[in-house]
């Protein structure tokens, strides 16, 4: 069955995109921050958010074909729809670095040629200057562009093997679905280095001074529950409009168990980092968290108790997975709570003191990107068949029960 993007949602989703620009143009007005600076965070951390829940989504897929998960299946397309804002999402992140790059911001404020430079006393910082050989903007560059390069391109290329794979019969298509395998397996390897390092290159450099061997692990653990988050909302919509007709109460049931798990593997990690960095009280380190505590504990305590006792209590049962209207509002909730851990992971460091809570110039980006991922998911989707319909696990997938 294909879908059809219906006047409703497509109205809906434009509305997000105006009332989002409207209230970011009224922030971008009201920002007094140097270098506008304020602004460009927002930018970014929106920008970083949604890149996220793209490039998670493309992990879990290819973790499906890389290890022939069969009950997938049914809801691999809903995925692709999700990887398709990943070159929208890159774009913003590329202008966010470019204006970095030439100044126009100070986000990354080892950009600033004037703090490695020993004979600018007022600007040198002489910890930035020992790190230089990493954190330099050619390399900073040629390392972006490889972690983009690879995703964007990785997206394109399994879209259009799930695709072609419509067209295939026989041993032509086991043939093409051996091929996806293997290349699945190959992009996981490249997937586990490179989403590590983006995290420090793109937001731990943001606090030069800091450094945790734990953030890369924390931070993709994000991307992938808001990732799994959003593919969850998006099936039980789809389902509630008529669509997926084949799709059953057992496989809401296990995208249900890893929103589940993942929220754990993620509180796990966030704990893991604050209590060994709080314990052990090197200077160094504790001030990350130093900064967040004393400056803004209602944003730190409140995104972490949302994004840890809202799936642990709410979703623990057997029936609470199997309910699309509790998961759908439960998935609600943790989508908004993972996207206050991003703003709360950039915006202290980014901004300072000029940082004062979640405000105009926030909401709105987030309300923008958040209509433009629901318009390019849903025009994705309209493209071809909601499930795959030569796919060699398909009828596994129907007559999938737990």
């Amino acid at each position: 069955m294909n879908f059809t993007f219906s006047k409703r949602a497509r109205s809906i989703s434009m509305a997000l995109m105006v009332i989002g620009a409207v209230a970011a143009v009224i922030g971008i007005l009201g920002d007094h921050s140097d270098h506008h600076q304020h602004t460009w965070a927002s930018l970014f951390v929106n920008g970083f958010f949604f890149f996220g829940i793209a490039t998670g989504t493309l992990f879990f897929y290819a973790l499906q074909n890389a290890t022939e998960t069969a009950w997938s299946v049914m809801v691999k397309r809903i995925y692709e729809g999700l990887m398709s804002f990943l070159p929208i999402a890159a774009v913003v992140l590329v202008i966010c670095f470019l204006a970095g790059s030439f100044g126009l911001h100070h986000i990354w404020h080892w950009m600033d040629p004037r703090v490695t430079d020993p004979n600018n006393l007022e600007h040198y910082d002489e910890l930035i200057a020992n790190k230089s050989a990493y954190l330099n903007l050619p390399f900073f560059w040629v390392r972006t562009l490889a972690y983009l390069g690879c995703f964007v391109f990785g997206a394109w290329w399994f879209r259009k093997q799930s695709l072609e794979m419509d067209q295939l019969t026989g041993d032509t298509l086991v043939k093409r679905h051996l091929l996806t395998y293997r290349r699945s397996a190959l992009f996981l390897v490249f997937f586990a280095v490179f989403s590590s390092i983006l995290s420090w290159d793109w937001i731990m450099s943001i606090d030069t001074h800091w450094f945790s061997t734990l953030f890369g692990w924390y931070v993709f653990a994000g991307m992938w529950v808001s990732a799994m988050v959003s593919a969850v909302v998006l099936v039980l919509y789809l389902r509630r409009k008529g669509y997926l007709p084949q799709l059953s109460n057992s496989h809401v049931h296990d995208m249900g168990k890893w929103v589940f798990a993942i929220s754990f593997l993620w509180s796990y990690l966030w704990f893991s980092q604050f209590m060994l960095i709080w314990y052990a009280n090197i200077p160094e380190e504790v001030t990350w968290h130093q900064t967040r505590i004393d400056e803004h504990p209602w944003l730190l305590w409140g995104m972490f108790f949302t994004n840890f006792a809202v799936p642990m209590v709410l979703l623990m049962s057997r029936d609470a997975k199997r309910n699309p209207r509790f998961l759908m509002f439960v998935g609600t909730v943790i989508f908004i709570g993972h996207w206050l851990d991003a703003v709360q992971i950039v915006m202290p460091g980014a901004v300072g003191h000029d940082f004062h809570g979640v405000g105009l110039l926030e909401i709105g980006w987030f309300l923008f990107f958040l209509g433009f991922l629901i318009h390019r998911t849903l025009t994705t989707l309209t493209k071809a068949p909601l499930t795959p319909v030569h796919h060699p696990f398909l009828e596994e997938s129907i007559h999938h029960q737990i």
